[in-house]
């Protein structure tokens, strides 16, 4: 999977997957982090439950299931190097307020990716409600304190889009 492979983390790395769903990146960066830790953010009870039952199924020390809030992810401060948000940040009912919650739980440095369908490309076939554009999420971001560090247009049909909290 390109987007792993391209994530800025290494075996100490803490990382925040914010809504992780059924915790397919969850499970896929837990053990690229052995010494470090995922944390699961998931705001749907139903969903909080499947990943606590799987986390105890497969046994994974270095997985934190988290009940997060529409407005925070509720995380602590300074707690993490990197949050994920995959086809995520378009359906968030108080994206500034997430922002700014994901900001203050990032380390200095840190780092939030965002993977979304390509608004610009007619040819992915998802409804526009669903996609979004380089020039909407960057200026969306820059206003929350946020500079976009890397635009990896390397997925067949999504953004891979690297924010670094501004100073």
């Amino acid at each position: 999977n390109l987007t792993i492979e391209k994530l800025p983390i290494e075996k100490k790395s803490i990382v925040a997957d914010i809504g992780a769903g059924t915790g397919y990146y969850t499970f896929k960066i837990a053990p690229k982090v052995p010494q470090g830790r995922v944390y699961a953010v998931e705001i749907q009870d139903d969903a909080v439950t499947y990943l606590k039952n799987k986390v105890g199924q497969l046994d994974i020390k270095n997985v934190t299931v988290v009940k997060g809030s529409e407005q925070s992810p509720e995380l602590p401060g300074n707690s993490i190097d990197l949050a994920i948000m995959v086809d995520v940040y378009h359906e968030l009912i108080y994206p500034h307020e997430m922002l700014q919650s994901i900001r203050k739980a990032l380390k200095p440095g840190g780092k939030l990716l965002l993977i979304e369908y390509r608004a610009e490309d007619p040819k992915v076939e998802i409804r526009a409600l669903h996609k979004m554009s380089v020039g909407q999420v960057k200026k969306e971001l820059e206003a929350n304190g946020f500079r976009l560090s890397v635009d990896g247009e390397f997925l067949p049909i999504q953004h891979f889009l690297l924010f670094e909290k501004s100073k």
